[in-house]
């Protein structure tokens, strides 16, 4: 375990705290975007769920499919300008948003064209955000630095989801919008005071295809990263539906309804931070073996709603796997980039999101029909069990339990060649 003091040193440098502001008002401005965009598409005349869906699965797929672009953006130019020039596309896209809704003249194709910008914004920000901290920090506070991202990420969900409800209750979903938009004006001035050093570049003259299979190759390369990626698509796609889904359908039956399960939510919230505390204090020696191992962790919540357990029991079992999950994240995080070359690591990093959630959609969609067949509590168990089995997988091979902290003083890794040693684990 490391100091607390030593954790924290790092707020002392004025980049990082701006990064970490950063992040605060944007996730704030995320947070407020679904709830006002939901509203406003159901309160256009006729307004209906169908089109809400097709706004939201607008957006979510256009992020998916930008983000391995924002990975070669971020790779080529400095991480910190991509990540104002995402920030100032997305104010200028939800400005949009709220002026056609203030208008009136929003209609359900308009809304959902302007959301898959928004989503395409975001893929954009996302990879450069991630790969921009080791630029940041030096080596020995890198898994600090990403837990206090996280924190500030976290942070600024929760007041998002604090606030929302209220600003589209008392302004309109409108004006709610008008507010998200100056959440990005405001992150990319943050941004501005935020200077890093250069981080090795690809090669500009490289093609779009040629860059993406590049970093393909530098995530094919070591074993681990995929495999944790497969494990991550599969726990992703049954945690959402699972989860998601069947727990608002357990706590109308057995919590009290929607009171109970905003109790559960805000206690997950609570666990999300008090994780990334944890993994801010937590120096493993092998990082991924032991994020691997806290994914058996996951489905405690899954199966205290199988179970029908109590309130208290559901929300103990949810901040638990709340807790872990921070974890796994920030270790991984750390991994990945002690780990991958930093002229590629955005373009790894992106490939690691996209196939992290790629399946998430098809995991809500399935989980409905699956529960009608054999019931909520035996698919929430299924899914439970499923999770558990991945996690034990990935912990007894050896590519995942060879993974090491890397040394501070240990030099930058090397890029992965074309022959056939690239598939070796690291």
């Amino acid at each position: 375990m490391s100091s607390l003091r030593t954790d924290l040193a790092i707020l002392k440098d004025r980049a990082v705290r701006r990064l970490l502001c950063a992040r605060v008002v944007s996730l704030l401005g995320n947070a407020i975007m679904p709830v006002a965009l939901s509203f406003a598409v159901l309160g256009l005349p006729g307004g209906t769920a169908t089109d809400l869906g097709l706004v939201l699965a607008t957006r979510m797929v256009a992020q998916l499919v930008f983000i391995l672009v924002g990975g070669v953006i971020a790779d080529r130019l400095p991480r910190y300008r991509v990540m104002i020039g995402a920030d100032l596309a997305a104010a200028v896209i939800h400005g949009l948003l709220a002026l056609v809704v203030i208008a009136g003249a929003a209609t359900p194709l308009l809304l959902a064209g302007l959301a898959a910008l928004s989503g395409a914004a975001a893929a954009l920000f996302e990879p450069a955000s991630r790969s921009v901290v080791p630029q940041l920090v030096p080596a020995e506070s890198l898994q600090s630095a990403n837990a206090l991202l996280k924190l500030s990420m976290r942070g600024g969900s929760i007041l998002g989801a604090a606030v929302s409800g209220v600003l589209v209750a008392t302004v309109g979903a409108g004006y709610a919008l008008a507010v998200d938009a100056a959440t990005f004006v405001l992150s990319a001035v943050l941004l501005l005071g935020v200077t890093a050093p250069p981080a090795a570049a690809v090669e500009p003259s490289g093609t779009l295809f040629a860059q993406l299979l590049g970093g393909w190759r530098e995530f094919t390369a070591r074993r681990w990263v995929w495999v944790a990626v497969g494990q991550m698509a599969l726990v992703n796609m049954l945690l959402a539906g699972a989860f998601y889904v069947l727990g608002p359908v357990v706590a109308e039956r057995s919590l009290g309804g929607a009171p109970g399960w905003g109790v559960v939510l805000a206690v997950q919230a609570v666990g999300f931070v008090v994780g990334t505390g944890l993994a801010m204090r937590l120096r493993p020696r092998r990082p991924v073996l032991v994020a691997a191992l806290s994914t058996v962790l996951f489905p405690l919540s899954l199966f205290s709603l199988a179970a029908g357990a109590p309130l208290v029991a559901v929300a103990a079992a949810v901040f638990a796997a709340a807790l872990a999950i921070d974890v796994y994240e920030v270790l991984v995080d750390t991994a990945l980039q002690q780990h991958v070359p930093p002229a590629a690591l955005s373009r790894v990093m992106s490939y690691e999101a996209l196939g992290s959630l790629a399946f998430v959609p098809l995991g809500a969609a399935i989980v409905g029909p699956v529960s009608g067949q054999v019931g909520a509590p035996a698919a929430l168990v299924g899914a439970g069990v499923l999770i558990v089995l991945a996690g034990v997988v990935m912990a007894v091979l050896p590519s995942v339990r060879a993974v090491k902290a890397v040394p501070e003083d240990a030099p930058a890794p090397a890029p992965a060649g074309p022959g056939p040693e690239s598939g070796r684990a690291a």
